[in-house]
This record gives structure tokens, sequence and C-alpha cells, in this order.
């Protein structure tokens, strides 16, 4: 019951009102959106969207009216009405389902102020509805008198056109001149709304089949450039059903230009699956189908999850509702569409034979397997873009594609594939997103993630949204085995197109998770070309390793194994203010905050003396050194201008430090200008490609193996020419960190994929939400902790901007747990789910870094601790982060804490302490993370370092040829027809025993070994195998059936007949399996027997076929 106020029930405004907002009138201090919610009601006989128009301006009025009367509501950066209804503090003050209705007014006004834009009755209805919903919440919270009321929607057609006057548009409201004005109501107006709003009753939003299209999947049909009632009409019958009335009403039918049915949309209740109405929908497709003479696509939805059948591949999620253009040309590309089993691969662009093989196993995944996604691991510098190149070069000749989606996550790598397309493919249209901003409609689009994201939701052109989901027939993704895990992962779930991953990260080293992504057994891509192999080939160089050992790097620096003149200065560098000396410096100080000159100098003078010269010996080969850090790489640049002061602009630090990188890499690139020598943090670990690199240098740790090999790859490409001449057949890799040894060992990882600190802050919290639910757990400190989680979770959740692709995709789950009832009972699946589809969705902070570090260390501790786990590494953190701030106690915040402080690092407290005594830590000590004293504090010496050991060893690739044996042996004599052995065997002659020691060589011995050839062919003879490749030359075939095929003996039937067996041998090159003359095209003017009256005549025939066999056995 009210406190105050009185409340009384008064079904449709009391009976006398005009609209429904009348009664708003009854408060004066409403006066600054009534005016305007009544003449959103008074038009909407007249005027659907100038209906809609003004509920959305009495809203915008309403809760900007809010802001300047509630305390509680801080004004964002703008007061745009899309920025007031999202911030935080807005969120928290109405209910989930409540805002639902807000933002669809707000969505509904923005598509009623376009112009063309047709909106209906029963969305102005609606619109009027929520808008009544939200008056009676701020009535209920803000007013007076506040009498219950129900919306009656008997009232909106009450009013004769005639008789409404319209009044001038009313004024913008400025929220500052409202803050003004209501100054001196704030604070008694603030208290009312906390004091009735523990008490007000939500009114839940009961999405209907009906309304469900309304709120979401009218919404995307609008997104995709639908017209409702031009190109979409709702309910259309469907007669012929088997049920009683003989007919059905599809929720939806798209349709072309050409009048037909492009599409069905199957709608369901949000809360019911979508898999419900799939059997009506097939239904309804099979009799559109037979009245028109084309299946449409069918889409199932509940307005969160969406799946398309698409008559070609099976069933599937997609991120949305095709555009008009997309289902167009889907269709048209499903007519044009050929079979790729007998494809030619354009070898200008892609002549190798494992480029080919590449793109054959591509087309076989698309065609004969029918799959949607390819991943091709192939060494750097063996040609993955002009492979790719090839592949869309096939595609595009038969029909299976128009627009291509390059996408990369560097600009260098962008630039760089769309050259190669320009230069390979001229015909090809093609846009670099990332330069040209406003060419757009190129048939081959390349991108970086980043822009992308950005592109999606902003392009537009003349037909809408330019970029939806059905818009790209192929996804090429350069480095898939970083890319798909990342923060852009939701652009490979939005676009609904075939995948393609590159990748020169060797097979075995991908993580297990990228290959169940591309639905391939782990450690078998669809196609694989690695560097052993490349090298075996002569594709790629292969290096040498020189392994160095080097005494401070291997061991530190031990104080006691020093030289007295270097003990002395140990002292004078490391000793701290109480008198103690470390016994030792540990390695992994080194080239972090200890820069030691003399391992510097050592490092440059093995790679100067003994690294690959040019310029007939007189230069060093150009060369990259991997530092570990940027203090380190500018160092090594400083001891090198001191070792070498005459080898002027030699070296160069060339790291994200630098402004204008690119061109200094350019310059490095080039053979004929400096530098020689590039010092790199990262920056020319991957993606830069210079041929002339004959020696690296790593002088960092490397801890993940992917990671490595990308880097090898910087040196393995050919270059001809560049030793003075002759050409460049190894590279040499100055190891002095112990990589090689350390991989060796079958040690390293996958590249963790950094988790951004508020994220993982969401994923503490609802895992700890969920471990809070325990019986042990319901005291009432635990339970009041439980829900603030739970409130401070659904109000992020709630923040996020729904109009957003990325968010989108998740809207399932951004809806549920929008809503605090929805963490009453979670379970360990829903922490999964989060985890993936909520987490890396929450928006940064706008706070101070350090605090949200320590509240991710609290919470983690918290969650060990409800989990049962010790989590000691995290407490050895936190008495870290205490004994920091501890040093700088004259800090007023700080000695209020000193109790605190002395009970963490000087007692048992963290072992006796629970849930509330380290959230107790976190809350007391977040703010004063921001006060401890970077204590890195670098140190620079001279001490003597010392060689232990250097080992020069061979790479030691590892082969897989078995895999590639098939591949190269058909390349080779697809290639090489011209040769007299596979002559022969084209041309029908029979081989001689030179011809037979001819292909055991070539087979047997250059390609590969004979237990190759039998491990892929097994027992089948040499000659057989050539002539399956290479066919019968047809005039060979023609001059041994000519005795048929020039008898004036045989009738039409048997001449047909041969000619036949003729077709057959010319592309297959035998015909040892007779059975095939049982089927078509054979048997189409009868079997054999019919034929052939005079079986001799066919013994004949049958003779000729054993002797061509025969003259393929070998």
């Amino acid at each position: 019951m009210r406190s105050k106020l009185e409340q009384k029930s008064v079904p449709g405004g009391g009976g006398t009102a005009m609209t429904n907002f009348d009664y708003l009138k009854e408060e004066p201090k409403f006066k600054n959106f009534a005016d305007t919610a009544i003449a959103a009601e008074r038009i909407f006989s007249i005027d659907e969207s100038a209906s809609i128009l003004n509920c959305r301006r009495a809203m915008e009025f309403a809760i900007k009216w809010i802001y300047s009367v509630d305390g509680s509501l801080v004004k964002p950066w703008d007061d745009k009405l899309v920025s007031l209804m999202s911030t935080e503090e807005f969120r928290d003050l109405v209910d989930n389902d409540l805002w639902q209705r807000l933002n669809f007014i707000r969505k509904m006004g923005n598509t009623a102020a376009h112009v063309g834009k047709k909106v209906t009755k029963e969305q102005a209805e609606l619109c009027l509805e929520n808008l009544f919903i939200f008056m009676d919440y701020v009535a209920y919270c803000y007013a007076d008198q506040y009498i219950e009321r129900t919306f009656n929607a008997a009232l909106l057609d009450q009013e004769e056109p005639e008789k409404v006057l319209l009044k001038e548009k009313t004024p913008d409201l400025k929220l500052e001149m409202l803050m003004r004005e209501n100054e001196a109501l704030k604070a008694e107006l603030t208290a009312r709304r906390e004091e009735q709003q523990q008490t007000y009753v939500p009114k839940p939003l009961d999405i209907s089949e009906y309304k469900t299209r309304k709120l979401y999947i009218d919404a995307m049909l609008e997104d995709a450039g639908w017209v409702e009632g031009q190109n979409w009409l709702n309910e259309v019958e469907i007669p012929g059903m088997p049920n009683k009335s003989e007919k059905g009403y599809a929720d939806y039918v798209l349709y072309g230009d050409d009048g037909k049915a492009l599409a069905i949309i199957e709608a369901k209740r949000t809360c019911v699956d979508v898999s419900k109405g799939r059997q009506q929908a097939k239904l309804y497709a099979d009799l559109i189908e037979k009245k028109q003479g084309r299946r449409p696509v069918v889409f199932l939805t509940n307005g969160f999850e969406t799946r398309i059948s698409d008559n070609q591949y099976p069933e599937r999620k997609v991120a949305s509702i095709y555009s008009k253009r997309d289902l167009e040309k889907l269709f048209n590309l499903q007519a044009m569409r050929t079979d790729l089993k007998n494809i030619t691969v354009d070898k200008n662009i892609a002549g190798r034979y494992y480029q080919e093989a590449a793109v054959k196993s591509v087309c076989d995944a698309f065609d004969e397997k029918n799959r949607r996604k390819a991943l091709l691991v192939m060494a750097t510098g063996s040609g993955k873009t002009r492979t790719v190149i090839a592949l869309v070069k096939v595609l595009l000749q038969h029909g299976w594609i128009k627009n291509v989606l390059f996408l990369a996550d560097r600009n260098s790598l962008v630039t760089q594939a769309k050259r190669s397309f320009v230069n390979l493919l001229p015909d090809f249209s093609v846009t670099n997103l990332c330069e040209e901003k406003d060419n757009y409609s190129a048939h081959c689009v390349f991108s970086t993630y980043q822009t992308m994201m950005n592109c999606i939701d902003m392009v537009q052109d003349e037909e809408g949204k330019l970029f939806t989901c059905g818009y790209f027939d192929l996804v090429i993704c350069d480095e898939a085995h970083r890319s798909i895990y990342n923060k852009y992962r939701d652009i490979f779930n939005y676009f609904d197109a075939p995948l393609v991953g590159l990748t020169a990260t060797p097979k075995d080293e991908i993580d297990k998770n990228t290959y169940e992504i591309f639905e391939l057994q782990s450690g078998i891509p669809t196609y694989g070309y690695e560097l052993a192999q490349a090298v075996k080939d002569g594709f790629l160089v292969d290096f040498i390793s020189v392994e160095t050992k080097l005494k401070f790097i291997e061991n530190g620096i031990v104080y006691d194994e020093l030289s007295e003149e270097d003990k002395q200065e140990y002292e004078e560098t490391f000793e701290n203010e109480d008198g103690d000396l470390p016994e030792r410096i540990s390695s992994s100080a080194l080239n972090n905050w200890i820069f030691n000159e003399d391992t510097i100098r050592e490092v440059l003078n093995i790679l100067m003396t003994n690294g690959l010269r040019v310029d007939y010996g007189n230069k060093i080969g150009k060369t990259i050194i991997f530092a570990k850090n940027h203090r380190h790489a500018e160092k090594i640049l400083e001891v090198f201008g001191k070792e070498y002061p005459n080898l002027k602009d030699y070296a160069k630090v060339i790291d994200n430090y630098l402004n204008y990188s690119q061109s200094a890499i350019d310059e490095f690139s080039d053979p004929d200008k400096m530098p020689q020598i590039a010092i790199s943090v990262d920056m020319l670990d991957t993606g830069i490609d210079v041929p002339e690199v004959l020696n690296l240098v790593f002088f960092k740790k490397v801890m993940s193996k992917a990671k490595f090999w990308q880097m090898i790859g910087r040196g393995t490409r050919l270059c001809p020419g560049l030793m003075d001449g002759a050409d460049k057949d190894k590279f040499y890799i100055f190891d002095f960190c112990g990589n090689f040894e350390f991989f060796r060992m079958n040690k390293g990882k996958a590249t963790a994929n950094m988790i951004a600190v508020q994220r993982a802050i969401f994923s503490l919290k609802f895992e700890m939400s969920y471990k809070l639910q325990d019986i042990q757990y319901q005291t009432d400190n635990l339970r009041k902790f439980r829900n603030t989680l739970v409130e401070d979770m659904s109000g992020k959740v709630r923040e996020l901007n729904k109009d957003n692709f990325a968010v989108r995709q998740h809207l399932k789950y951004v809806e549920l747990y929008s809503a605090k009832d929805n963490y009453q009972t979670l379970t360990y699946a829903d922490t999964l789910a989060v985890r993936d589809e909520l987490a890396p969705l929450i928006e940064p902070e706008n706070d101070d870094a350090k605090a949200l570090r320590f509240d991710a260390l609290m919470y983690g501790i918290e969650l060990a601790y409800l989990a049962g786990k010790k989590y000691s590494r995290g407490k050895h953190d936190l008495i870290g982060k205490v004994s920091g701030i501890a040093k700088v106690s004259n800090i007023p915040e700080i000695t209020a804490q000193t109790p605190l402080i002395d009970r963490i690092l000087h007692t048992d407290y963290l072992e006796r302490a629970d849930v509330d005594d380290f959230e107790h830590i976190r809350k007391s000590l977040r703010d004063l993370m921001k006060y401890v004293p970077k204590e890195f504090v670098i140190f620079e010496t001279t001490l003597d370092d010392e060689v232990l050991s250097v080992e020069w060893k061979e790479s030691e690739l590892e082969n897989d040829d078995l895999k590639d044996y098939k591949a190269k042996a058909e390349f080779y004599i697809r290639e090489h027809q011209d040769e007299s052995a596979i002559a022969k065997l084209k041309g029908n002659i029979p081989l001689n025993s030179d011809d037979i020691k001819k292909l055991e060589k070539i087979l047997w011995s250059d390609l590969g070994t004979k237990a190759d050839y039998e491990a892929e062919y097994g027992e089948k003879p040499l000659g057989e195998f050539v002539r399956e490749i290479v066919g019968l030359d047809m005039n060979a075939a023609k001059a041994a059936f000519s005795e048929y095929l020039d008898s004036a003996n045989l009738d039409s039937r048997q001449i047909y007949f041969v000619n036949q067996i003729v077709e057959y041998i010319v592309q297959n090159g035998m015909m040892k399996d007779l059975t095939v003359l049982q089927d078509s095209p054979f048997t189409d003017q009868g079997s054999i027997v019919e034929i052939f009256t005079d079986l001799s005549v066919w013994m004949g025939i049958r003779k000729v076929i054993d002797q061509v066999n025969a003259n393929a056995a070998a």
C-alpha cells in the first residue's frame, strides 16, 4: 500500500478523460511533457507517424525532467535521448522491461522520422501503450497524488479527425534549463521516489508471438532494409496445408522485384525454441515451391535466435535476416553455380604444385563435402595470398561467389594483400576500407577487423545498410589462429559466408580449438604445406642455428663469481639503503631492469663476426634483432654506436614507439638503403616480407612456439642473386636465450588471449554469484553481498547498446541477464556461457586502472575461497600491493587504513579471513592503489660477461612427405606430358624397359620413395597411374577403335556405343571396370545384348579395350 499518497483504481483513466494521458495535467510539475503525450494520442487516428514522433518527444521530455529532479541521476556528456537512457544510473532506476518499452519507442521514433519509412497503426498503438506505462511509473514515483490506471485502447479512436486541433511543434527542452528550474524540488522528489519505488509493481513485458515480431523481428527486417507492405507481408495465407481448413498463415513472406517469394519467416515467442516452427515452415516452403517453381529460403526465429535453411547447406544459425539483395544474389549464384570437380587453376597466379593442391582441397571441401569452412596451413613465403587469389578466381568462374571480404589484423597486411589482388586479378574491383572511406561498392573488400567492426553498423547506401549478414559470399581470414578468438570474433559469427582461414603457424602448434572452429580434426587442416617440405622442394630457404650461451643470461649475475673490480661495481650498484647486498641477480632481470653493456657487446660481436654478409663481405646482410622491450632495443642501438662508430645509420630501432614506422620498414626492406640491422620489439615478428634478410637474432625468450615459427619465417624467403650473384640458399639464426633448446623439449604454449580487466571482473562476479547460492553461504551479509553483485552485473548488461551488431549476436544472453530475477538459480553451465557470450561485451569502466586490477585480484581470492582453494599466489600478490602502500603511509588516506594494513602484513589475518573480510579489504584499499610507488629503477652495468658455448646446428626440420606426395606426383605428371614415357602413355604406345625405368626414377626417386608411392597408391602399376591422370589422346583413341568407327557394317546405335567408350577412355585413361557399361550414357540406346545381336562384334571391341589397358601396364 502507498504510505502517503492516495491510491485508487480507475480503469480507462476515469472514464471522462479524452485521452489516457489527461491525468498528467492535474500535476503542474508534469507540464513539460503532459501536452506532448496528450497530442501523441489525439493525433493517432490521423497520422501514425506523427503519433509515434510525439510519443518519442514526450518520453524524451519526461526523461529530461526526471534528470532534473532526481539526485541519483548524473547528466552524461551529452543530453541526446540514447545517452540519457543508457547511463547506468537511469537503467538502475527503471526495471529492464520498462527500459525495453522505452527503447522500442525510441527506435520506432527513429523509423518514423525517416521520410518514406512506413509505420503501422499497431506500432503506433504499442508506442502509446508503452508511453502510458512509463508515465504511470513517473506518476507513481513523483506525483503528489497517484491513482492506479490501466491503458484503455478504446479511447484511441474516439476522436473524429476533423475535430482534432493540431498545435505547433513543441519546442525542445533544454536539460540545463530544466535542472536550474527544478533545483528546489530535487531533494524532495528524490526522497519521494526512493520511498515510492520500493512498492512499485513492474508491468511485465508479456511478449506474445505478435509482439515478439513488433519488438525484435520487425526491427531485424527494417535493419536489413525490408519495407512492410511492399516486399514484406505479414500473415500470408498458404492454401493446401494438411489441416481441416486446408490453409495456413506464414508469419512473414519476403518478396523479390519479380513478385516471387524469396523467403518465409516462421516466428515463435522468445521463450520458444526456434525449432518448434521447422516442420510448419517446411510445409509452407513445399507449397510455395509447387506454386511458383522456386523454393524459398526459410528463416526460423524467436527474435533472439535466427536459423536459415537455404536449400544448399544444412540448417544453421545466422546473425539476422538476409536483405533483399542478399537473397536475390543467393538465388542468382545458386542458379549459375557449377560443380568444382574439374577446375583449372590459373598457373600464372598459383603455379606451384602445392598451391594448386591447396585450391583443389578447398574446392573439394566446399563442393563434394559441402563444408563452409577451410583452413590452409602454409609456411611463410610459400604464397598464401597467391593461393587464395587463385581460389577466388576459380570460385568466380564457377559462379560460387560475387562479394569477397579479406580480413587481417594489421594495416600493412591489408595493404599488401590488396596490392597482390590488384596485380593478379586486375578485373576484380577492390577497396581497402582502411584507406578509402567512401568506396564501399567494390566486390572485394579489404579491411582490418577494427575497421570492419565500425563499418558494419555505419555504412549505408540507397537501399539501406550495406554490410548485411549475407552481403559477402566468401570471407578470408589472415592469421586465423589468432584472429578467431579475440574481441573481433563476432565478425565471423555475423557474416554468413564460407570462411577460409590462412595461417603460417605449423599445423601441430595450432590450438585444438582453432580446428574445432573450422570443424576439422585436430592437427589435420584442409591443406598443409609447411616449412620442411617447402625447403625440400626448393621454394623456401633453410636455416642454420647458432646457439650461444652467455653466462649472465644462463645463470644470472652471481656476486661470488665476479672479478674484484666487477664486485666493486656490483656493490655500488645494488646495495640498498640498509646495506644489504643480494647474492645474485636473476637472469630474468637482464634486459628488463638491468642492462649490462658487455652482454650486449658479446651478442653484437658474435653477429658481426659470424653473420652472413653481402657486397663481397663488405657489409652484414639484412638482419633483424628481436629485443625484449623498447629500453632494451635502445640500449642495443647505443652499444652498437659505441662499438662500431664507423657504421653510421647501420642499425635502427623499429618498434611502436617510432613515428612513421612504416616508412622505416620500407627503408629496411630496400636492399639499396640503410639500415642493415633492424632492432625490433614485436613489430617485425610477423607480417613483413624482406627476402634479403640473412640473419635473425633472438635476444629475448619466446614462450609461444607458434610465434617462434612466425619469427623464423622472416628469413625463409628466396632471394636470387643476393650473395654476390649467387642465390640465397640459407640464413642464420643467432639464439642467445635458449629458445631452440626450450622448444626441442616440447615446451611452449599457445599465446594466451588477453581479456580486458573489466570483462574478467564480470566473469569473476558471475562465478561468485553462482558459488554463493550454496546453503553454507546463506548469511545476511553474504546474501546482501550477492544481491550487490547481481545489481551491479545486471546494470552493466543493461548499459550495452543493443543496436550494436556485436551485442545483437548475443542478444539472448543480454536480455536474460539484464533482469535481476534471472540470477536466482545459476548453474555451472551458465558461468561458461556468460564467460564466452557476455563478458567480452562488457564496456570499459571510467575508473582507475590500478583500482580495477586490485578488484580483479580480490575477486579472484574471494572466488578461490568459495571454491575451497588456497590461492596462495593471489595472497602473495595482495601482500606485495599492501606493502607498496605501506611505504607511503604519510598520505592521510593511507594513514587512516593503518590498522588494516598492519593486520594484513603482520598477523595471520589473511589465513583466517573469509569472503566478508576479503571484501572489506577490497573496498578499503582499492582507491589507495594509485599511490603504490613505481619501484622500477633501471640499472646499467659494465660487468664482464662470458661466452660459455657456441653451437652451430642444422635446422632439423620435420618432414611430412606422405601428405604432400600425392599432390606433388600428380602435379608433376600433368606438367610434363611431353616427356617420352608420359607421352607414350597418353598416345597409347606400349612402354619399353627404358620408359619404365624413367617412370620409376621420377616417381620413386625424384618426387619421393617407392614406399611413399605404395603408401598412397598401393600396387597400382606406374603406367596406369600416369594414364589415369593424363587420360588418352583423342586421336589415339579413335585410331584404336577405327575398325569399328569407320566400318559401314555398324548401325547408328552401335557407333554411338563405341563413341561413348572412346570418350570415357579419353577422360579416364582406361576402362578396367566394365560394369560402367551397364549405366548411362552407354545404355541410353539399349543394353549390350540389345545393341550387338552379333556378339562377335562386341568381343572385338572388348579386345581393343583390353589392349588399350594393357599398353598402360608398367
